[in-house]
């Protein structure tokens, strides 16, 4: 078995992104999906439409950007080029990339060159021969095995063939790789995003209200691949900022309030977080392993593959640490927090 580069194995299905989508994504009678641009004749197909064409089996490997990966799983929808072929409609010789459109409430959408969607993309509605659920794209969403799993839009709405190529909304909000090779490991690409000069003036900030996510907009402020090494803060209060693969390595986060932050593969190895409060934080992917977390505390947070102990490396301290309704802990480290007294409530 091989895996791509700092990926964990889990035989669960994590819930990432998005949890639920809009009333009218699940109204199978009013449902459509939309296929147009660049394509030989437009389409508006309702659900029977696309259910009564033959369905697959997909068996391919995921593996999320969040650093989990699941091994073999079982899809059931149609290849993208195949649905194409038996509605007897092409992309123009125009057509060089594909647009996937959701039905979200923050309109999610992601692209992929028009050679990678037509080879590797499928529409599938099932996994493990149940219907998906809601939270993980149900009634249809896109599966690409080829590309980091946030390139497999859910709750699928329209598909747009296009000339030109257009930034997804992780890839132009929140630094994501646009091609998305796992076995590249093509995560983010911090030096689009975030400056060195960015960096240098962030870490001096005594007050950090410009930063605060704003849930209404569609480019709030973040950090990417930042370099907080040895970082001490002004300020304790680091609420609901988003700080996303930063390296916090040594840092001095003690007593530092990260309440509804955003702190997605950072890696805190070494970082002293006694008593630090990380209350419904995204903590996806997030490395803790040898840092201090005496008196920490966790509660309801996302921990799909989110480490406390790696390659040997376990926490340095964890008295008093408590954490109340992790979502996605995969098995190793549910184990190990599992040992810890007082840890998991």
């Amino acid at each position: 078995m091989q895996l791509p580069p700092g990926q964990s194995l889990t035989h669960k299905f994590p819930v990432v992104g998005e949890k639920a989508p809009p009333e009218e994504a699940l109204d199978l009678e009013h449902w459509r999906l939309e296929l147009g641009g660049q394509l030989t004749s437009a389409l508006d197909l309702t659900y029977r439409d696309v259910m009564k064409e033959a369905q697959d089996e997909l068996i391919a490997d995921i593996h999320c950007v969040t650093s989990w990966s699941q091994l073999k799983m079982s899809f059931t929808g149609i290849r993208l080029a195949d649905l194409l072929a038996r509605l007897g409609v092409a992309p123009r010789d125009t057509a060089q990339f594909v647009r996937f459109e959701a039905y979200s409430h923050r309109l999610h959408d992601t692209s992929l060159p028009l050679a990678v969607a037509l080879s590797d993309s499928w529409l599938v509605h099932s996994f493990e021969g149940q219907p998906l659920t809601p939270s993980r794209g149900y009634p249809l969403r896109v599966v690409t095995p080829s590309r980091y799993f946030y390139k497999s839009l859910k709750w699928l709405r329209r598909i747009n063939f296009m000339e030109n190529d257009r930034l997804g909304f992780w890839e132009r909000t929140s630094g994501y790789h646009n091609t998305g090779d796992p076995w590249q490991e093509q995560r983010l690409e911090g030096a689009r995003f975030t400056s060195q000069d960015e960096t240098d003036a962030f870490r001096d900030l005594t007050d950090f209200v410009e930063w605060r996510t704003i849930a209404t907009t569609d480019t709030p402020r973040v950090l990417v691949k930042a370099n907080l090494r040895n970082w001490r803060p002004h300020t304790r209060n680091l609420t609901s900022l988003q700080l996303k693969a930063c390296d916090f390595r040594g840092a001095d986060l003690d007593h530092v309030d990260f309440t509804g932050a955003n702190l997605t593969l950072g890696n805190f190895t070494g970082a002293s977080l006694r008593s630090a409060n990380f209350a419904n934080a995204d903590l996806e992917g997030a490395d803790f392993s040898g840092a201090d977390l005496s008196g920490a505390q966790f509660a309801n947070n996302f921990l799909s593959a989110t480490t406390f102990t790696k390659n040997g490396r376990s926490l340095l301290g964890f008295h008093g640490m408590t954490m109340s309704a992790p979502d996605g802990l995969l098995e190793e480290q549910r184990a190990y927090l599992e040992k810890l007294p007082g840890v998991l409530e």
